[in-house]
């Protein structure tokens, strides 16, 4: 047999359209080999994967508290406040004293009841319009609080005032004992000594020697120390300056016949001139501010009196580590 004549092979020309390699760039020919698509055998360019997100972040660390005793201070910084211990009176609960507030009373009861025999013994307001009246009815009044206080296991009245009621009775004493013991005519309360002479000298002791006493023991024995400042001497003398533009308001505005315009002789200003009663009020009040700077200066080195002879029942507080 004749075998069929092998067509002629075409030669090069240009590509058909029809062709794979027609689609392709010159760009396209150039690229590097591609990968193979996991699960096809064709090439192509690989799938974009999705983006993660960030992990997030670790959860902050609690801050170490400053206020839990034990921890030990760090080194390098100051603590915010001073050490100190608590006093027991802050944190215990104040104890019934029936016998401190009867003696409390019966010290009161002794100053209304003078002031009541002057009252009734001589001219009300003549009697009233004394630095030693007016400052007993001070006195009285707060010893029947500090009594209630004490009855009904209540914290006492403010130191400020109590030391004013003391202070103001005592300068009264003074006065007295150091300038109306040894004038002529005699000093007295009514202006009229001998209306009545027993209960008036029972009076007159109480308010000048008894009364006071008993407060300056009250105030010793039986309240708490170191409770006055020094920032209070000076508002104390708040009183005694006002009962000076008092005393010398009434003696201006009374007629120049009047008998008591003056209460006291060394105020006096129709026999002295306000010159010399002006001096004479400025060395008593020289000496009342230091009476009331004695005693706070008592007040901070006596030893405490009511100090309880049981178990404190208390805490102390420390400062802050850190």
């Amino acid at each position: 047999m004749t075998a069929a004549p092998i067509p002629p092979t075409p030669p090069p020309g240009p590509m058909s359209p029809l062709s794979p390699a027609a689609d392709m760039s010159p760009e396209v020919l150039d690229t590097p080999d591609r990968q193979d698509t996991p699960g096809t055998g064709s090439t192509g360019p690989p799938e974009a994967q999705p983006a993660q997100s960030a992990p997030p972040p670790p959860p902050p660390t609690p801050p170490i508290p400053r206020d839990i005793p034990g921890l030990p201070a760090i080194p390098g910084i100051t603590a915010l406040f001073p050490s100190s211990v608590v006093p027991a009176t802050a944190v215990v609960t104040p104890v019934h004293r029936p016998r401190t507030a009867a003696y409390r009373l019966l010290v009161a009861a002794a100053a209304a009841g003078a002031v009541t025999v002057e009252v009734l013994t001589g001219p009300p307001l003549r009697v009233l319009s004394h630095f030693v009246i007016q400052s007993h009815i001070v006195l009285a009044l707060v010893l029947i609080c500090s009594a209630r206080r004490a009855w009904t296991a209540r914290h006492p009245v403010p130191a400020a005032l109590t030391g004013a009621a003391v202070l103001y009775v005592t300068i009264a004493a003074l006065v007295h004992h150091l300038l109306l013991t040894e004038t002529s005519p005699p000093f007295s309360i009514t202006g009229a000594p001998a209306t009545h002479p027993t209960w008036q000298s029972a009076a007159g002791h109480l308010l000048h020697t008894v009364v006071p006493a008993a407060a300056l023991l009250d105030w010793l024995l039986l309240t708490a120390p170191n409770r006055l400042h020094l920032r209070q001497a000076a508002p104390w003398l708040l009183y005694p300056l006002a009962y000076l533009a008092f005393t010398l308001t009434r003696g201006a505005l009374l007629p120049p016949t009047a008998g008591d315009r003056y209460l006291y002789p060394f105020l006096d200003v129709a026999q002295h001139g306000y010159k010399h009663v002006l001096g004479n009020a400025l060395l008593l009040g020289l000496a009342s501010y230091a009476l009331a700077l004695l005693l706070v200066a008592v007040d901070h080195t006596r030893p405490n009196p009511v100090r309880r002879h049981r178990r404190t029942i208390g805490f102390r507080l420390r400062p802050p580590v850190g």
